[in-house]
């Protein structure tokens, strides 16, 4: 079966027209003959919307029962049954009713398209996964109905249905998006001119990615090479070379220039492994690179302008940023370099070649490049000065014998073994001497410095030639050999750096102590300059103008001076060494640690604020909630008792007895009810700041259990007690416990169904007492009990009317603040059941050391759209 195409119809925000939009392809495509039906349409409303409505066949929705609430869902049966060709769906990120087939819909969007059933969609940008918390900064509104990003990607087609901010505001002012009674809320909220000029850009922003996403998959699969300038993409070519920072600073200028362009850094590292790359100075470049937003990548390649302009065309680069040559000019003069060979077979990228201080100042060796080891070379001079004149003699006595060719050969050979032994300059050497023994003993005439032969002269020349070979060769194998040791050693001591950081937790100590390990340090230090310290050569030696950051082995060094080697890391950091100094082949591998122990300070400073900073968003968070669940909570029983006040002081309208009694018992009622919020709200203050106070005592479950019901007023009569009279004293404050009974017995009353009213059990088991409220509600499934002990949630964040979201938060807080535990369980049959578990009191009024302690404070994430929960109280 052929796989549904999905098209999606994106907007900024709401209103813009994503449904009349979907609505209008959906006549498009069934005067086209197309069999489309509406699978589910949310008109909101909107009589424009409605109209456009008209004329499709609509399958009809779903309805559903919860929590006492009607409510109407897309029919996926119903449609998948009717099996059309295109199936108009909208609100792609809505929340189904829990009881439907799917979580979301979305997943419903899934399944019509597996069943072969195109889907026309709707989704605003606040909704996209990846921009749920930019959107929250934006607005200050957090969305619970979100979608992930590749779903939406996934789509065959994306069109966004665009409208300017001031449009869109005049269409709310007009009433074509909210009812007259929203619109002030409104424009001075979410629809704010700035608000919808970030989600505007965002949604541009958002789409311009899926669009280049399909256009390098459209390159790729017609095989074209050549840039298309859709986008500025700025490549940096970085060698490890000290002019990498100022050629970073420039692209990252150029790239600026171009609202939206891409800036990438690439490194090409030859193919067999061995590169002139400073370490220390790429891990700086790559951390500028991203600092300023960049991208770091690295090639392999022998060729290195091949390499690069592969890839920048794969990226579909349109300016290529690269130093100028460091060689100088007579290195120039042999090979154009690699600039010059970029630059003519650039094609349509554009090259900056960039000027810098190092520039024609030679290649920088970061250290000395090592051959055949000094013994070796001594051991080949003397293979040679012993060797050749024994050879001499040797062959002399076999002059007879031995033609000149044979006479060559053998000394070639020997020159051979000097090379394999001694490297370059003993070899050199053997071939010269050898070529002058060959001339002076085996070449007519002999002991003359002339040939008489010319073919003898080809020979030696020759002979010379494939000397000089063997022993250049034979040197630039030894050398690669040691560099390639080098570079194993490097790789080795770097792969160990890399998971000793990962694996620890504290990341700078765990670098430092891989240095000092690697290289049998008495002790590393890093040190900060001090902000008020100005740089200069006299503070390398003042303690009192460096700090220390992080220590590891030994007595720390207080100044860069004060230590073996110190290695800059930039203006404000320097590593301090202790123990001995370092080889010059070393100084390289120990730049790259200082390198990425100022990454990794930094990483820990990041962690440190974001840690200092979370609980500030936390509060921000609670008090965001909290303003917006007060809201209708404090204003409902103050309007409530205000009313019933004045209708009393009033003299207009004579009142009976019972009116007035009926009066009174409002305000009073709405007055309770405000005492308890406010009470509520002190308390989960107090909680949070640890302050809350407690008075334990000994007491009877009988004591609180019947005080707690008949808090309830006329409810409580629908409540059952069955509480054992042998049954311990509990050790806890009776005022607290009698206050967590009310909120669970409220919570319980309002989700009983009213031919089964709730029931308060109680048992005592482990030096514990244990109180159950028991109702047969809609209950809570397992995955989501902690979730309802968030402050402030309620429904989804749905419902307004039912309490400020405290109850069963405050309820937990205060059991624990006694050394309790409130946990859910699922009623027998169906239901929620409340455990208040609160250690039993012994013979001296104390608690019983054997009870078990509370909980672990664990709190989960708030679940998405309508809770699947009963809500506290």
């Amino acid at each position: 079966m052929t796989r549904g195409q999905l098209r999606v119809y994106l907007g900024a925000a709401p209103g813009v027209g994503k449904t009349y939009k979907m609505l209008e392809e959906g006549h498009r495509r069934h005067e086209r003959g197309t069999d489309v039906v509406v699978g589910y349409v949310e008109t909101h409303g909107r009589a424009l919307t409605a109209a456009m409505a008209e004329g499709l066949e609509a399958v009809p929705r779903r309805d559903m029962t919860y929590r006492g609430a009607a409510f109407t869902e897309l029919d996926l049966d119903a449609v998948l049954a009717r099996a059309p060709q295109v199936a108009l769906v909208d609100e792609m990120a809505h929340t189904n009713v829990p009881g439907s087939a799917h979580a979301k819909r979305w997943a419903d969007i899934a399944a019509l398209l597996d069943a072969g059933i195109s889907v026309i969609t709707t989704v605003n940008i606040q909704h996209i996964e990846s921009l749920n918390d930019v959107v929250e900064q934006i607005t200050g509104i957090t969305q619970r109905e979100t979608i992930p990003d590749s779903v939406v990607r996934a789509a065959e087609q994306i069109e966004l249905v665009d409208m300017t901010p001031e449009a869109l505001r005049r269409r709310m002012a007009h009433g074509n998006i909210y009812q007259a009674d929203k619109v002030d809320a409104a424009l001075g909220n979410y629809f704010r001119p700035g608000n919808l000029t970030a989600l505007r850009e965002l949604a541009l922003l958002w789409l311009a990615d899926k669009v280049d996403d399909q256009l390098e998959r459209y390159r790729a699969e017609h095989g074209i090479q050549r840039t298309w300038e859709a986008r500025e993409r700025v490549v940096v070519a970085l060698t490890g070379g000290p002019e990498g920072e100022t050629l970073v600073r420039r692209a990252g200028r150029i790239a600026d220039r171009t609202k939206g362009s891409d800036l990438l850094g690439v490194h090409v590292t030859r193919g067999d492994g061995l590169t002139g790359a400073d370490p220390a100075h790429l891990a700086r470049q790559r951390t500028m690179l991203e600092d300023i937003g960049g991208t770091y990548h690295g090639v392999v390649g022998d060729d290195i302008p091949r390499a690069l302009l592969d890839f920048a065309r794969g990226v579909n680069a349109t300016q290529l940023v690269l130093g100028a040559s460091r060689r100088g000019r007579f290195a120039q003069i042999l090979s154009p370099g690699v600039g010059v060979t970029t630059t003519a077979e650039s094609g349509s990228i554009d090259v900056h070649l960039v000027t810098h201080e190092q520039s024609r100042r030679g290649r920088l060796r970061s250290a000395p490049r090592a051959g055949v080891p000094t013994r070796r070379r001594t051991a080949g001079f003397l293979l040679a000065a012993i060797g050749l004149p024994l050879m001499t003699g040797g062959l002399s006595l076999l002059r007879d014998q031995l033609s000149l060719p044979s006479d060559i050969l053998l000394f070639l050979a020997a020159v051979v073994g000097v090379a394999l032994v001694g490297g370059l300059w003993p070899a050199l050497a053997a071939a010269v001497v050898a070529s002058l023994l060959l001339n002076w003993y085996f070449t007519p005439p002999f002991h003359e410095w002339t040939i008489s032969d010319r073919e003898n002269v080809l020979a030696l020349v020759v002979f010379l030639v494939v000397a000089v070979a063997v022993a250049v060769a034979v040197e630039l194998a030894a050398r690669r050999t040691t560099e390639a040791a080098r570079a194993r050693a490097e790789a080795q001591i770097l792969s160990t750096v890399a998971g000793g950081v990962l694996r620890g937790d504290r990341p700078l100590t765990a670098l430092l102590d891989q240095l000092l390990e690697a290289f049998t340090l008495r002790g590393v230090t890093l040190l900060e300059r001090r902000p008020d310290t100005p740089p200069g050569p006299d503070r390398q030696r003042d303690p009192d103008a460096w700090r220390i950051v992080a220590t590891v082995g030994g007595q720390p060094c207080g100044a860069p001076s004060e230590g073996d080697v110190d290695v800059v890391v930039d203006d404000t950091l320097s590593l301090v060494l202790s123990g001995h100094p370092l080889a010059a082949s070393d100084q390289r591998i120990v730049e790259a640690f200082a390198a990425q122990a100022a990454v990794a300070l930094r990483q820990e400073r990041l962690a440190e604020q974001a840690a200092t900073a979370a609980p500030l968003a936390e509060v921000d968070r609670l008090r965001t909630a909290l303003l917006r669940a007060v809201s209708h909570d404090l204003r409902s029983p103050l309007a409530s008792a205000t009313a019933a006040v004045s209708s009393l002081r009033s003299t207009e309208v004579a009142f009976s007895e019972a009116d007035r009694e009926e009066l009174l018992a409002t305000a009073d009622e709405s007055l309770e009810r405000l005492g308890r919020l406010v009470e509520n709200l002190l308390d989960m203050s107090r909680l949070q700041a640890g302050a809350l106070g407690t008075r334990p005592e000994a007491f009877g479950v009988g004591e609180v259990v019947p005080r707690a019901v008949d808090d309830l007023g006329v409810r409580s009569l629908a409540v059952a007690v069955r509480t054992p009279h042998d049954l311990p004293d509990v050790y806890a404050d009776p005022a607290l416990v009698e206050r967590i009974l009310v909120n669970l017995l409220a919570n319980a009353l309002r989700y009983s169904p009213p031919d089964r009213p709730p029931m308060v059990t109680a048992s005592a088991h482990a030096g514990r007492v244990q109180i159950r409220v028991i109702d047969h509600g809609p209950g809570i499934p397992e995955s989501a009990r902690d979730r309802v002990f968030l402050p402030f949630q309620r429904f989804g964040d749905r419902d307004n009317a039912t309490g400020v979201g405290l109850g069963l938060a405050l309820s937990r807080g205060l059991a624990e603040a006694m050394g309790g535990t409130l946990d859910p369980e699922t009623t027998p049959g169906g239901g929620l059941t409340m455990t208040l578990s609160l250690p039993a009191a012994t013979a001296g009024g104390a608690a019983d050391p054997t009870g078990s302690g509370g909980s672990d404070g664990t709190v989960p994430g708030v679940p998405d759209g309508p809770a699947t929960a009963e809500g506290p109280a």
